[in-house]
């Protein structure tokens, strides 16, 4: 496995906001780290497609992909020496897998390597029932249902399990304590 990619150990458990763009991830990620106080890590790849767009008017390519996984991973490892129980990932790799395959029909290897080692706690899939909104990178908003058909089935043929977030933003993050609070 390619050691850019590999977690480090630890006790912690760690809990993925997992689905397409526009659902409230990074929102559920500030507020859970918050009410457990603990870490959590941002999405990497935000940060750096929209500097990309702002320094050069590109979109994502196929070999920003690894970039983005390499510094994901870097992120998670950083941060998880700092939580505290939990920590709560705003992403991983199986996303970028997920984004991968819809925009490119295929992955890295080594990300794909990763993701049958890499393991996480949790998964909670965050629905597409909440407005959709603008910025620099999202550009699929009437393809929301395709997209969480993807990251859907993406967990199902990797035999992962998961508990769907829907509804306001308070019921998810409700939601979300309960089932952390049932690991």
């Amino acid at each position: 496995m390619d050691e850019n990619l590999k977690q480090k150990r630890s006790d912690c458990k760690r809990i993925v906001l997992f689905g397409p763009e526009s659902t409230g991830k990074t929102t559920l990620a500030k507020k859970l780290a918050y009410h457990f106080q603990t870490s959590w890590v941002p999405e990497f790849a935000r940060e750096y497609l929209e500097k990309k767009m702002v320094q050069t008017g590109e979109i994502c390519s196929y070999d920003d992909l690894y970039t983005i996984a390499i510094e994901q991973i870097k992120q998670e490892n950083k941060l998880i020496k700092l939580a505290n129980k939990y920590i709560f990932c705003d992403t991983n790799l199986v996303s970028t897998q997920v984004y991968s395959e819809v925009y490119f029909n295929k992955c890295d290897d080594r990300i794909l390597t990763a993701n049958k080692k890499n393991k996480y706690d949790l998964y909670l899939l965050t629905d597409i029932d909440i407005p959709w909104v603008k910025d620099l990178v999202r550009d699929k908003p009437n393809e929301r249902k395709k997209m969480f058909r993807c990251f859907e089935d993406k967990l199902t043929a990797m035999n992962i399990s998961f508990c769907t977030l829907s509804g306001n933003i308070q019921k998810r993050l409700n939601d979300a304590i309960l089932h952390i609070e049932n690991l």
